[in-house]
């Protein structure tokens, strides 16, 4: 009898955990995505603080300083123009963090939108959207990338500020060049999460549930934000949170090949770009900005890795 009891109480106090709060539980006992997590809030820091943190502002430079290696007063060195390389890398850090988030953001919006209208539109409606899915997707992502820019670098430069496209060109340019990288990215980053939103709704849409909430007459429009969105918005963010790292990839590629930021804004791409061509006799000038790309897409995997697997419902204990 008292055993009984004790089942009993045991049993009433124990309260059922929210995904919420079970999915945080398993995420904190990955030891890779913790790390990655406490890296990624570092570099956020680091970007948010660049004007306090960076010891030098990124054009500062003297040439007597030209090509100097690492001392007591340049822990990492400086470049071709006697440029602070720890200070440039810091500042650095708001350029690949603003494509990701920004990219991320872009891509999420628009994928998922494209999606939930497709799929749960049907008929000829999602035929007609998908197949234009199939066609952007028949360019290879990081080629349409380079044509777009391309065509912003090249021709909106050349167009009077008073018009529309020279308020875009000016835009860019007060940016650094940041603008328009966040215009390519975002135009070819979303086909993935729209196929993925598009077929997770057209699974939703035909669930026991959905056709009882149609039944009693319940509004399309509010079938589809009260029951099939909340269904995709997890996995969608899952799946974003796995894309980050390629669209600091692609930033970082469109720099390195003169397309990305302008200078003297600094860019870890742009920063291999400018001290490639003497890595030989000053290695530094490539292998920091290197080490910095590949800690902060280590980061980014790992902690998409540990929220995908946090998110699992497969996932117990």
């Amino acid at each position: 009898m008292l055993l009984l009891n004790m089942v009993k109480q045991g049993t009433k106090e124990r309260k059922p955990r929210s995904l919420g709060k079970d999915a945080l539980r398993r995420l904190s006992r990955n030891s890779a995505a913790v790390v990655g997590g406490v890296i990624v809030l570092a570099l956020l820091i680091l970007a948010v603080g660049a004007n306090w943190i960076a010891p030098y502002h990124y054009t500062e430079g003297r040439i007597i300083d030209n090509y100097l290696h690492p001392n007591a007063e340049h822990l990492m060195g400086c470049d071709f123009m006697g440029r602070d390389l720890m200070s440039r890398l810091i500042y650095g850090t708001r350029v690949s963090l603003s494509a990701a988030l920004v990219g991320a953001f872009t891509s999420f919006f628009i994928g998922v939108t494209y999606g939930l209208i497709s799929g749960f539109a049907g008929g000829k409606v999602d035929n007609v959207m998908m197949r234009f899915v199939d066609i952007m997707w028949g360019f290879p992502t990081l080629i349409l990338i380079i044509l777009l820019m391309v065509y912003f670098k090249s021709t909106f430069s050349t167009i009077d500020p008073g018009t529309f496209r020279g308020a875009l060109s000016a835009l860019d340019s007060r940016m650094g060049g940041m603008f328009f990288i966040f215009v390519g990215i975002g135009i070819t980053s979303w086909l993935g999460m729209a196929r993925l939103v598009r077929g997770m709704t057209l699974s939703v849409r035909e669930k026991e549930y959905i056709e009882a909430t149609r039944a009693i007459g319940t509004p399309r429009l509010r079938i589809l934000f009260r029951h099939v969105f909340p269904n995709v918005l997890g996995p969608a963010i899952v799946s974003q949170a796995l894309m980050i790292p390629s669209f600091i990839l692609y930033e970082a590629f469109l720099s390195f090949i003169g397309l990305g930021v302008n200078p003297p804004m600094p860019s870890w791409g742009m920063m291999l770009n400018e001290g490639y061509v003497a890595m030989r006799s000053h290695p530094h000038l490539v292998l920091f900005p290197a080490i910095a790309i590949s800690v902060t897409l280590f980061a980014f995997n790992f902690l998409g890795d540990g929220v995908r697997d946090a998110f699992d419902p497969k996932q117990v204990g």
